[in-house]
């Protein structure tokens, strides 16, 4: 009994009892996940079985996550270090939030270099990129600046990775007739392919604007459910560091600037200091902004942007409406949106089958512009919403399903 009951609070951590390989299409767990938590007893009832079944997929996509992060590294050691909070970040920088002259004067004593000073001047933030002195390793850099800065905001430029994932080619052309939406919106992504876009394009890297699946797939259901000014801020491009909070702040600092209304974000990552402070301004300009769960699962932590206080935090259902298996979390849930069983356009051009949050989040930021075009409040987002799983909101839907008819299938 008390095995059940420990299994049963699981599917709660979960998030959702139906089986693994039902919702992704892999094969039978295998390696060390598969080896402690893959077997399942058949003498177990299937709601046992199921639960095992949730909880042996969390722990896989636990342990995809780490392995992910650390090829990422391994493959980039010249852009890419760990910092001491273990997370991918631009490779022998820091960066010191609103510095003084005196600050900085510090910091250079100390053995760092002043790589650029700049000011967000929408947002009104004020940073100063700070090399490493030679040879140190982020983490024990970070540890160094803040001894010699107690009192100041140091963050290191962490990255954020996409939150979707695209398959092979497919002869759908989706579903069109969607009422126009006037709302400007603004999409932080990576670049897209020609005849995507119906606004102004700017990068915010090194190689960008740069087309890209991912921005492709995310613009083109932004148009697909109706917006008609889409401003998009390619903060990948070319360089190997792309998704770093920097570039996602100066790309917020010109969206804002710019009068984008509702922004889309369908990238993770970690916390970070500048990253917040950019987002809690764009928030009191009064900027909607929308952003993915991702796709790491239950188990991992909990992604930002959508994590930061006021960003509408998405998360995605398949064709049944069901809760996608590999949805990651937030502090905050606040709606669905369809993220599986699905086409998007990418940067060729071509409908692909598309899965991940990052595909429900801009047919969120969709309906939001809709209501803000068409003189509605936020609030009407929730008398819009199709209440999911248990009465009210949970933490498996939040507060109910936006855009269900928005989905493009075969």
């Amino acid at each position: 009994m008390r095995n059940r009951l420990a299994i049963l609070m699981a599917i709660g951590v979960a998030g959702a009892a139906a089986p693994v390989a039902a919702q992704l299409g892999v094969p039978p767990l295998g390696g060390t996940v598969g080896n402690v938590l893959g077997t399942v007893d058949r003498t177990l009832d299937p709601i046992e079985q199921a639960a095992r079944q949730t909880v042996s997929g969390a722990a896989r996509l636990a342990e995809q996550r780490v392995s992910r992060l650390s090829d990422l590294v391994r493959r980039n050691r010249d852009s890419i270090e760990f910092d001491d909070a273990g997370n991918p970040a631009r490779k022998g920088e820091l960066l010191l939030l609103d510095p003084t002259d005196a600050d900085i004067a510090a910091a250079q004593g100390g053995g760092f270099t002043l790589l650029g000073r700049e000011t967000l001047g929408e947002l009104g933030i004020g940073v100063a990129r700070l090399g490493a002195p030679d040879r140190m390793p982020l983490a024990r850099a970070q540890a160094a600046l803040r001894k010699l800065l107690p009192q100041a905001s140091i963050a290191s430029d962490s990255i954020h990775l996409p939150a979707g994932g695209s398959a092979a080619a497919t002869g759908g052309s989706g579903v069109a007739g969607a009422p126009a939406i006037d709302t400007q919106v603004g999409l932080i992504d990576g670049g897209v392919g020609s005849g995507t876009m119906a606004g102004p394009v700017r990068g915010f890297v090194a190689g960008a604007p740069r087309a890209s699946d991912h921005g492709s797939a995310t613009a083109s259901l932004l148009r697909g459910a109706g917006v008609r000014r889409i401003a998009l801020a390619d903060v990948y491009g070319a360089d190997p560091a792309g998704g770093n909070a920097l570039a996602i702040s100066r790309a917020l600092d010109w969206l804002i600037g710019l009068r984008a209304k509702v922004i889309s974000i369908s990238l993770v990552g970690p916390s970070n200091p500048l990253l917040g402070q950019a987002i809690a301004a764009a928030r009191r300009r009064g900027t909607l902004i929308v952003a993915a769960v991702g796709n790491d699962g239950p188990a991992a932590p909990p992604a930002y942007p959508a994590s930061y206080p006021g960003v509408i935090a998405v998360t995605g259902v398949d064709g049944g409406n069901r809760a996608l298996i590999e949805a990651g979390r937030a502090l905050h849930l606040d709606y669905a949106a369809p993220g599986a069983d699905m086409v998007a356009v990418n940067s060729a051009g071509r409908w692909v089958r598309v899965r991940g949050t990052s595909y429900a989040a801009p047919l969120v930021a969709a309906r939001a512009a809709a209501l803000i075009s068409g003189d509605g409040t936020i609030g009407a987002l929730d008398r819009e919403a199709v209440d999911l799983g248990r009465k009210g909101p949970d933490s498996t839907y939040g507060r109910g399903l936006l855009c269900g008819s928005c989905r493009r299938s075969r």
